[in-house]
């Protein structure tokens, strides 16, 4: 099987003053292949979202090599480093990051505005085709506001889609949204991975990480678990469940709200 990211003793240290310093990594190893669905889980401050950070080429390692889809990250500058990153990655976010004013197409459209392999004429249809995929093919010209919060999930998705990535990463795409929109949201992931996408996903929540194949537990900068998912779940099956009411599980939100009550 291809291998799609390959990290090799990264490390991360932040330095807060000319004495005091954190290593957010201390050393991390994983290998990656194509097709993987991984989630990725530890408590705050356990350095899952400075891996997420180097992974997506948003911050860079102190130390060690990082390879994606065979190129080493370190050895480029700054603009290559963007070019990589819209060419190869794709991004969901727990807050969607869409822009307010503007239509489910024009946010999909925007990154192929970065990207050069492809004809503008070209960006609509790549646009429409990516909406269509995650099942907006009918919300178009729809703005965020006019939009379910599972329904901008799925643009937020269709999105990071557009310029077929090699890895989608996901930092927390769950954390908002409510237990049958969550259910949702990882039965697209589990469909596009059945597609062949390779995914890595970061998230709080142990019964999210049951729809991923592999889980990866990071604390205190190291990988402390690395295992592949047992009796896997199905969120097709799950969301059939959860609407006869066999089904129990919340979000981070909903958990809260119920300690709260």
């Amino acid at each position: 099987m291809e291998t799609i990211i390959q990290l090799k003793q990264i490390k991360k240290t932040y330095s807060l003053t000319e004495s005091v310093s954190v290593q957010a990594l201390r050393g991390v190893d994983i290998e990656i292949k194509k097709g993987d669905f991984i989630a990725v889980m530890g408590p705050s401050g356990s350095g899952k979202s400075t891996l997420m950070n180097i992974l997506g080429c948003l911050d860079i390692p102190t130390d060690g090599e990082y390879f994606l889809d065979g190129v080493s990250v370190k050895t480029l500058n700054k603009d290559e480093l963007a070019g990589l990153r819209n060419e190869k990655l794709g991004f969901v976010f727990q807050g969607f990051n869409l822009l307010s004013r503007t239509t489910a197409l024009e946010n999909v459209e925007l990154p192929l505005f970065y990207n050069r392999t492809h004809d503008r004429k070209d960006f609509k249809a790549l646009s429409i085709a990516a909406l269509e995929r995650v099942g907006l093919g009918n919300r178009l010209d729809h703005t965020p506001n006019m939009l379910s919060g599972g329904q901008q999930q799925r643009v937020a998705i269709a999105r990071s889609l557009v310029n077929t990535p090699k890895v989608l990463l996901a930092d927390e795409p769950t954390g908002n949204l409510d237990t049958a929109t969550s259910l949702d949201i990882m039965s697209i992931f589990q469909e596009l991975n059945d597609q062949g996408i390779t995914l890595v996903l970061v998230t709080h929540e142990p019964d999210i990480a049951q729809f991923a194949k592999r889980v990866i537990t990071v604390r205190d900068g190291m990988i402390r678990e690395d295992y592949q998912v047992k009796n896997r779940k199905s969120a097709t099956e799950e969301i059939e469940r959860f609407k006869a009411g066999n089904i129990q599980i919340f979000t981070e939100s909903e958990k809260l709200h119920q300690e709260v009550v």
